[in-house]
């Protein structure tokens, strides 16, 4: 099994004949992906890369019968796309957009609350990476030749992280069953204690590779999460570590505002909690090979 997404996942590209989301749609086809159509706004009817294009998410859905989105909108629009997603019924939503203004974000989160939570939209990012599940489908913009299918869940506000975890642990021959970035931004759609959550759920899944970074308490929550609700061993990378004091980092969600916050606080606490730190990103493979050697 693979969490969110898989090779029957039908997928939709919102900015499907913008030159980002056709670069990344024809990608996401060639990896496999069941790319079904897209949505531009004017241009339904027509077909762009083989695929048919729609004026609406709806019309996607009805007519193609769209269960994941991958957004590719300019900042000022993505917030009403991902909400028009979230409206026409599409179950998986990546947002892949940077720069979307906080205040749009409070409003797709406000938005997004008042569905069902059985019915709700599980979204991803924005400033995010993407979703793969290796062999399987890739709903993102990664390299998709560095993953390798295999038993190890992965999460992270990194891209690159996580693209450095997938190629250490592809070298050391530990596969991925997927990979999740949840984007670097302040407010996101998924947090990391969501998709802790449903690695547990998923029996194919054996050990989660957990990457953050200073800023926010989402780490901390996923740690006592993990504490008090997983079986499966967890290993983490926290990134900034010899961040100075008082500087605002290179993510928008990597603003340390409160204690508990730093890259070593956020150590001290995970291995309370029985997580596995890497003590720098050259050991994320071999950290978790050693781990899974231990669980046997």
């Amino acid at each position: 099994m693979a969490i969110m997404v898989d090779e029957t996942t039908r997928i939709i590209v919102q900015g499907f004949t913008g030159k980002i989301g056709t670069f990344h749609a024809q990608d996401m086809m060639n990896y496999g992906s069941n790319v079904v159509g897209g949505v531009t706004p004017g241009k339904g009817g027509e077909t762009h890369l083989g695929k048919p294009v729609f004026n609406t998410v709806k019309d996607a859905v009805n007519q193609a019968g769209a269960e994941a989105s991958i957004i590719f909108v300019p900042p000022p629009f993505a917030a009403d796309s991902i909400m028009e997603a979230a409206e026409a019924g599409i179950k998986v939503c990546v947002a892949i957009t940077d720069g979307i203004p906080t205040q749009d974000m409070m409003r797709v989160k406000r938005y997004m609350r008042g569905f069902k939570k059985e019915d709700r939209m599980r979204l991803t990012g924005p400033n995010c990476a993407g979703t793969i599940s290796p062999e399987r489908a890739m709903l993102g913009i990664m390299p998709g030749h560095i993953y390798q299918r295999g038993s190890v869940g992965v999460v992270g506000r990194s891209g690159t992280l996580g693209y450095e975890a997938a190629s250490q642990m592809k070298e050391l021959g530990i596969g991925i069953t997927t990979s999740v970035g949840i984007g670097g931004d302040p407010i996101n759609g998924s947090s990391h204690k969501d998709v802790l959550e449903l690695f547990e759920q998923d029996p194919e899944t054996k050990a989660i590779m957990m990457i953050g970074e200073i800023g926010g308490p989402q780490e901390v929550e996923a740690g006592r999460f993990a504490q008090e609700n997983l079986t499966k061993p967890v290993v983490a990378y926290i990134a900034g570590l010899t961040a100075p004091k008082g500087r605002r980092m290179g993510h928008a969600g990597a603003i340390v505002s409160s204690s508990g916050e730093t890259a070593a606080e956020k150590v001290q606490i995970l291995q309370e909690c029985g997580v596995t730190i890497a003590p720098n990103p050259s050991e994320l493979g071999s950290t978790m090979a050693k781990v899974l050697a231990d669980a046997g």
